[in-house]
């Protein structure tokens, strides 16, 4: 009889009616809903309340998001604002009795600024604090040579010009680098831009309003900032009015030999390099010439004159820091747009420190040369553009060409690699000399 392993079944009959849930093996099984079907979702009123968070989480989100990708714009229009309530300082020190002459605002500005900046290229380690890189000290000197010409017919002119007018005749040096890059630099000048110039020309002409073309129209109000307190007029004549036009425009031309010089340096030197250079020379440029003319220096006589000599050096600073690092992260296109904006919070501060309001004319002057100084930045953006587009394409079919010239040299590798190969084993069959045989037999 055969045995086998295995154990014969048997039907177990409960003897009772009530089990333990432990003993049920279906009990231990998961009773979660199956994923596949649909659950229906558990409205409260409470989630009513996160609506606002998720809303002002996204708002943060995307305002982050913005200012990350215009940081350097933000940064240059920070600057504008700088300079245009430096701007307000020096009209109000113009405006003291005895007034501060303008080579003393600029020598005292220059000063905070170099000190400040020769301080941080110090902590820094930048090579060449003070004279800069070897081969382009001479471009250096003189972009501070020219730049200290620009700051003195800035400073001058606001002292008979309103601040907006002063600050949108200094929108012409944009447009006379393109000009003197072109001519220089060997740069692209486009008859668009050619144009602007003359628009903006026009401008200039309404701002300044000789009197051999406007009349009566030519005289016009300036705010009286004497002692510091704004509300009190007086009557800047046709010819103290022209005169500050013209110191304006040798302002502007400064401005346009630094910018050049500028461009010519190049990343040749570090952004601090010309700010110092710019310094240097303001610095000795206004101390020669106040020796030489023998201006009367003002010394301060209250803590709010000595406050505003230290804000005209700070706020200097912080504009020239704000805008080199804007520069350092922005578009030459988009840059200069940013840079207009210093008329709108030079209007801004017009009406609330001196209770100016600029003429019709002027206004229209300074719509003129927006105008045509936005036109100048958007064609010169756009152009950059294309340029950028035009390289890429090129550059694509260079790599394409080099892709492929490589797929040739790697199949002419291949083959020879073949051929290597094959070399010794033909070697290998041929049959050895007698002399090899023998030495080896021996």
């Amino acid at each position: 009889m055969t045995s086998t392993s295995r154990t014969p079944y048997v039907a177990a009959t409960p003897d009772r009616t009530t089990f333990d849930p432990d003993t049920i093996p279906l009990s231990l099984l998961d009773r979660s809903p199956i994923e596949s079907t649909p659950s229906v979702p558990q409205v409260s009123l409470s989630d009513d309340v996160d609506v606002p968070q998720h809303r002002w989480q996204s708002f943060v989100t995307r305002t982050k998001q913005i200012i990350q990708n215009n940081t350097g714009l933000l940064l240059v229009a920070s600057s504008q604002a700088f300079g245009s309530l430096m701007s307000v300082v020096v009209k109000k020190l113009n405006g003291f009795d005895p007034p501060v002459h303008p080579l003393e605002l600029i020598w005292v500005r220059m000063v905070i600024t170099w000190t400040c900046c020769v301080t941080y290229m110090s902590i820094k380690k930048i090579q060449d604090p003070i004279l800069g890189p070897k081969g382009i000290r001479i471009l250096l000197a003189f972009r501070g040579f020219c730049g200290f010409f620009g700051l003195f017919g800035s400073y001058y002119s606001l002292q008979y010009l309103t601040l907006s007018d002063s600050t949108v005749l200094q929108f012409l040096a944009p447009m006379c680098t393109a000009v003197t890059g072109a001519i220089i630099l060997k740069e692209e000048f486009k008859c668009s831009q050619a144009v602007a110039s003359l628009c903006s020309l026009v401008g200039v002409v309404l701002i300044a309003r000789p009197q051999f073309l406007f009349g009566s129209a030519s005289v016009d109000t300036v705010p009286d900032v004497t002692e510091g307190i704004a509300g009190a007029v007086i009557t800047a004549t046709p010819a103290q009015r022209l005169g500050a036009v013209a110191a304006s425009l040798m302002g502007v031309l400064g401005a346009t030999g630094a910018y050049t010089t500028i461009r010519a340096i190049g990343k040749r030197a570090h952004p601090m390099h010309n700010i110092v250079a710019f310094s240097s020379q303001c610095v000795i440029t206004s101390t020669i010439l106040i020796l030489v003319l023998r201006v009367h220096i003002v010394l301060p006589t209250s803590l709010l004159f000595l406050a505003m000599l230290l804000a005209i050096g700070f706020l200097g600073f912080m504009g020239q820091m704000l805008m080199t690092m804007g520069l350092q992260r922005e578009t030459a296109g988009r840059g200069t747009m940013a840079i207009y904006v210093q008329i709108i919070f030079a209007t801004i501060y017009d009406r609330i420190f001196f209770n100016s309001t600029p003429s019709l004319l002027s206004v229209i002057g300074t719509v003129i040369i927006m105008t045509s100084a936005i036109y100048v930045a958007l064609t010169k953006q756009n152009s950059n553009a294309g340029k950028t587009n035009e390289e890429s394409s090129d550059d694509a079919a260079l790599e394409e060409g080099l892709l492929s010239h490589q797929d040739e040299e790697t199949e002419e590798l291949k083959e020879s690699e073949t051929v290597v190969s094959e070399q010794p084993v033909e070697d290998t069959k041929r049959p050895l000399p007698e002399g090899s045989g023998k030495s080896s037999s021996s």
